[in-house]
């Protein structure tokens, strides 16, 4: 085992809840249960070692957009997610035609072969006019049946997940053909009803889109789509911990609902994260960034985020307050377990990846590790 060493002294957390003095033992590019007495340690005491972070909805980063960029944009994308913690990644693309969406496809899933990423989203064209955010209107269109398995062939066994606008027409059949392809149908951007969002999630949808943002209010008369997603064991909703994309209070009332084994945190960030303020363009749509909240340059409506993850775990500890054990399972196992990749990521359990954070007192990141190699510090105190 020379490539073995020993992350000790930290607190870990585990599946089971959390180690205090915990050892982490990594031996090449995966964790193992056990390491000779000689195995040199790094120690960690006074931080926290949590799995990498696995991002499950992000449009870019680093300045590079994963819809439009070339194939060294996305990986300096990539990189830049993954300095923040995020060592797996689903980029996901915003509304575009089906011809470039296609040929976006095949390039994204030669980089999910290679190992770069974990898979591919299609967020839109399939999504309501009423509820757009930062897409096109012009290039949304209903979710043809024929035309959803069109982009889900393109991506050759790598589209993870497709967000649908479920009451439009074609909306429920499109459901069921990604279930029956093991493919995430996402309710989102939608305009549904509470009964048509109860139609959707019995004909196989299983996760939220950014809960709360792009779908109607919650109402005490008409529920519309929120409440029955919060309600539903068999949704996992998606959350942008951001302070610009949900008050705190939606938050708590989120995690209140479905615990922490259905709650996704996600990024949807777009080409400014980790990169700065500044003009950008999401798909066809410019976009200004100001204090790093993002919105359309016509309209002024949120586009995506500059988020990281590391930032969402900070802010879910210090501000919202919730329980380390619950964040990472937000942040880390259950997208894993969405995605069908928590057979090797997502927990720190031997045999899988050795993909983990490391995290000070104050939750500050201080080293990441990614199939065993540091990619970040550890920068110790």
């Amino acid at each position: 085992m020379a490539t073995a060493k020993v992350l000790a002294g930290a607190r870990v957390v585990l599946p089971t809840g959390t180690v205090t003095d915990g050892r982490v033992i990594v031996d090449g590019t995966r964790i193992a249960g056990s390491a000779p007495e000689s195995t040199p340690a790094v120690d960690l005491s006074g931080h926290w070692v949590v799995p990498g972070f696995v991002d499950m909805h992000n449009h870019g980063g680093g300045g590079a957009s994963f819809t439009s960029g070339t194939v060294e944009e996305i990986l300096k994308g990539i990189h830049t997610h993954r300095l923040h913690g995020t060592t797996t990644v689903v980029p996901s693309f915003v509304t575009g035609e089906t011809d470039f969406l296609t040929q976006r496809a095949g390039l994204l899933s030669e980089l999910a072969e290679q190992g770069e990423i974990a898979g591919i989203h299609f967020e839109g064209p399939f999504i309501s006019p009423c509820r757009k955010g930062a897409h096109d209107e012009t290039l949304l269109r209903d979710p043809d049946p024929a035309e959803v398995r069109k982009l889900v062939d393109a991506a050759r066994g790598r589209a993870k997940m497709v967000t649908l606008a479920t009451e439009l027409p074609g909306g429920l059949d499109s459901v069921r053909l990604l279930a029956d392809q093991g493919v995430i149908a996402a309710i989102g951007h939608t305009d549904a009803t509470y009964e048509q969002t109860v139609q959707a999630i019995d004909a196989g949808a299983t996760v939220a889109t950014h809960l709360f943002n792009a779908m109607p209010p919650l109402g005490h008369r008409a529920p519309g789509p929120i409440a029955a997603l919060l309600e539903d064991e068999r949704i996992t909703v998606e959350l942008i911990n951001d302070g610009t994309h949900l008050h705190p209070a939606a938050l708590q009332l989120a995690f209140h609902h479905k615990g922490g084994e259905r709650v996704a945190f996600i990024t949807d960030a777009m080409d400014a994260a980790g990169f700065g303020d500044g003009r950008y363009m999401l798909g066809p749509m410019e976009v200004e960034v100001k204090e790093s909240v993002a919105r359309l340059v016509e309209g002024g409506s949120i586009a995506g985020s500059t988020l990281t993850l590391d930032r969402a775990f900070k802010r879910a500890a210090t501000v919202d307050r919730l329980p380390v054990e619950d964040i990472v399972r937000a942040i880390s196992a259950n997208p894993a377990r969405l995605l069908g990749i928590d057979d090797t990521v997502g927990s720190l359990e031997p045999g899988k990846d050795a993909d983990l954070v490391v995290l000070d007192a104050e939750f500050e990141l201080k080293g990441v590790m990614r199939k065993g190699e540091w990619i970040v510090g550890p920068h110790l105190a």
